[in-house]
């Protein structure tokens, strides 16, 4: 199983709109393997669609996620004028890692050690 962010990009700023989730999943067909949908509306620098899907490669998993957005962008009246940004897996940090690196103390001061 596979996450991808899709990254959508509205015109001027507009706020990604409620039911985007839903909707991608409902236009996924059976063969694209798309198990989940999230929306994430106030992520920077633009929304993100999260999908989980099942997929043999992590290629096969960003292209279907690619086109399922394609599909979503063509046929929501309510997404006229959002482009797809990018579609591709997340980076994650390790445990004990800020989003963008070390945070600022280290994993042996915080809460989250082993005993």
């Amino acid at each position: 199983m596979y996450l991808i962010h899709a990254q959508l990009r509205g015109p001027c700023g507009a706020p990604l709109p409620y039911g985007a989730a839903r909707q991608a999943l409902d236009l996924a067909r059976p063969e694209e393997r798309v198990e989940h949908v999230s929306a994430h509306p106030l992520a920077v620098p633009h929304p993100v669609l999260g999908f989980f899907l099942m997929a043999g490669s992590l290629s096969e998993a960003e292209g279907r996620v690619a086109q399922v957005c394609l599909r979503l962008l063509r046929e929501s009246d309510e997404l006229a004028g959002w482009v797809l940004h990018r579609a591709e897996a997340p980076l994650v940090a390790p445990l004990g890692q800020g989003l963008l690196g070390p945070l600022e103390t280290s994993s042996e001061q915080s809460d989250l050690r082993r005993k």
